[in-house]
């Protein structure tokens, strides 16, 4: 049951970051930050609480303007996910992201909330809360280094999760393991 939870998390980041990537490659920008997507992408809302359905082309997947979160919309009416979400504003719902396999929803979006010493503002995309640290160090082994602190998969910090090095790794960057905390979460860094 681990293994196939943890293929099923490797196989979302992915998909998430290959979408990140086309859109990236077929509209010159990044979604949720698209400044032409109501006019270039059809279906996509034109929501006062996002932008009116257009980012606001800084280049970056901000939360303010909930870029982070119409960012979903982009990709699914792009064709990129799986999936019809509209933006909302925040917090993010079943019907504006998608969520992990424990019901949270994952989060695109340019900050420096993962682990790390003094880590830089990145674009990312984070699995959501409520994932055991035993299935992210499992994650972590087969595509980085296995350390919560360091290389392209990391510990996921804020967004509800309990990454303290109590519950979900150490000081070192130890995922834990032998007794993992529950309520942890992953960043994959683009």
């Amino acid at each position: 049951i681990t293994g196939a939870r943890v293929r099923n998390f490797i196989q979302q980041q992915d998909g998430v970051k290959a979408a990140y990537f086309g859109f990236l490659d077929r509209f010159r920008a990044m979604p949720g930050d698209y400044t032409a997507a109501t006019t270039n992408i059809s279906g996509v809302a034109a929501t006062a609480a996002c932008n009116n359905g257009n980012g606001d082309g800084d280049g970056t997947i901000e939360v303010a303007g909930n870029e982070n979160i119409l960012a979903w919309e982009h990709l699914s009416k792009a064709g990129f996910i799986n999936g019809s979400y509209v933006c909302a504003a925040a917090p993010a719902t079943s019907t504006s992201a998608p969520t992990n396999p424990y019901g949270q929803y994952l989060d695109l979006v340019y900050d420096a909330n993962y682990g790390g010493a003094a880590p830089t503002a990145r674009h990312n995309v984070k699995t959501g809360a409520q994932v055991p640290s035993d299935i992210l160090a499992e994650m972590d082994r087969k595509v980085d280094d296995g350390n919560a602190a360091q290389g392209s998969f990391r510990a996921q910090l804020g967004g509800g999760v309990d990454a303290t090095t109590t519950n979900c790794y150490d000081n070192a960057g130890v995922w834990k393991s032998t007794s993992p905390g529950s309520n942890c979460g992953g960043t994959t860094i683009f």
